[in-house]
């Protein structure tokens, strides 16, 4: 087991540990494919003489597009450090949890082997975008170029859409736009006609909320936050309702960080953290999501002797808390000034309401908040942070 064989090294460093560490990547250790120096600086501090974290450590990232093992080999080759699979959380992880879906016909969007990462994750039936546009070929009519030549005999239907599971932004969003309104306005049946009045809608769910993310390019770059804000001003605009997610997945979302928590507990094997710090680049992702969480926590414990059942506030679609009784005390978030936020623009505030809206560039289920949008620290890149942290907790070391 990955508690014995990867952690039987680290093990007599972590058990004394009573803190843990969440790292976001883009913006914070890379950008693109170019590592931030500060973060190769960071880790020398963060590991033993035997190249051992010196605290649980995870790596949160709300990319989806790839596999955890790919993801930690590309931080291992630009970090320097050796990063399991176990230690990636991405933003499609806590689908694995989901296992009501996992028996149902699944429609997923976005890039990379999108069928393998279901298939990982316990979905059975999966179907692609370009698997849908092949078979119903007069669906996807915007680019004239590649008017579509019709098969000589229809061709075999296919099973009902039973749910949509948005992995991340896609390379041709007019198709995927199309052909999800076609799924959502048909109960999964495209080759029929529009009802805008179907009740339930078809479940969603989203991965990946980001609006902007940063990349080498010397501002933000478009997010799958915004692919999230075309569709659902096309479904508002044809349907005169809103757009309905059975779950948001990813930074900010609670669920995120509660599975970020259960993979330190593992590699601290299952020994209680009391403090968890997170480190991140984007108020609206990083900060709120961790904010959130130490807000979720402080809830939890005083509500750990009843029955009462938690819910996160700040997101629309309700993601009910799991009791751990082994969850930590609370969670610092760090903002780093390498990627989304820029220093030279003030944090927003109550008292500035212009900023607030300026600033805030969080999905349309997030709850804007002023104070989940105020770090616990700010500094100016990771190996600050890491400093920071090496501070607080210098007395367990």
């Amino acid at each position: 087991m990955w508690c014995r064989g990867f952690l039987q090294q680290t093990v007599r460093h972590f058990s004394s540990r009573q803190a843990g560490v969440i790292f976001d990547v883009d913006g914070v250790l890379v950008r693109g494919s170019a590592v931030i120096p500060a973060a190769q600086r960071a880790f020398r501090k963060l590991l033993d003489s035997n190249n051992n974290f010196l605290f649980p450590t995870v790596f949160v990232t709300n990319a989806g597009s790839c596999q955890r093992h790919h993801k930690a080999q590309q931080l291992s080759h630009l970090l320097d450090v050796q990063i399991t699979p176990e230690q990636v959380v991405l933003s499609h992880s806590p689908l694995q949890m989901m296992k009501s879906f996992h028996d149902k016909c699944v429609l997923v969007s976005g890039q990379g082997p999108v069928t393998h990462i279901a298939n990982t994750l316990g979905f059975q039936r999966v179907m692609t975008m370009e698997q849908l546009s092949e078979h119903h070929p007069l669906l996807d009519m915007v680019d004239h170029s590649r008017n579509p030549t019709l098969p000589s005999s229809p061709p075999q239907s296919l099973p009902q859409i039973q749910a949509i599971i948005l992995f991340g932004e896609p390379v041709r969003w007019e198709t995927n736009l199309q052909l999800l309104i076609d799924v959502l306005l048909t109960n999964g049946r495209p080759e029929c006609g529009y009802d805008t009045q179907l009740s339930p809608q078809l479940p969603v769910l989203a991965c990946n909320t980001d609006l902007l993310w940063m990349a080498e390019a010397p501002s933000p770059r478009f997010g799958h936050g915004m692919f999230l804000l075309c569709l659902e001003s096309v479904y508002r605009k044809l349907t005169g309702r809103e757009l309905e997610y059975k779950a948001l997945l990813g930074k900010p979302s609670l669920v995120t960080y509660q599975y970020a928590e259960q993979v330190l507990q593992q590699q601290n094997c299952n020994r209680r953290l009391n403090t968890i710090y997170a480190v991140g680049d984007n108020l609206m992702t990083d900060i709120y999501g961790a904010n959130l969480y130490n807000r979720y926590l402080g809830q939890r414990h005083a509500a750990v002797t009843t029955t009462t059942r938690l819910v996160a506030r700040g997101m629309g679609s309700e993601v009910m808390a799991e009791e751990e009784p082994m969850s930590a005390i609370q969670c610092h978030s760090i903002l780093v000034c390498t990627g989304v936020y820029n220093p030279r623009f003030p944090l927003p505030s109550d008292q500035n309401s212009s900023i607030m809206e300026t600033a805030f560039h969080g999905h349309r289920d997030l709850v804007p908040e002023p104070d989940l949008m105020e770090p616990s620290y700010m500094v100016e890149d990771v190996e600050a942070a890491v400093d920071l942290l090496l501070q607080q907790e210098g007395s367990d070391l």
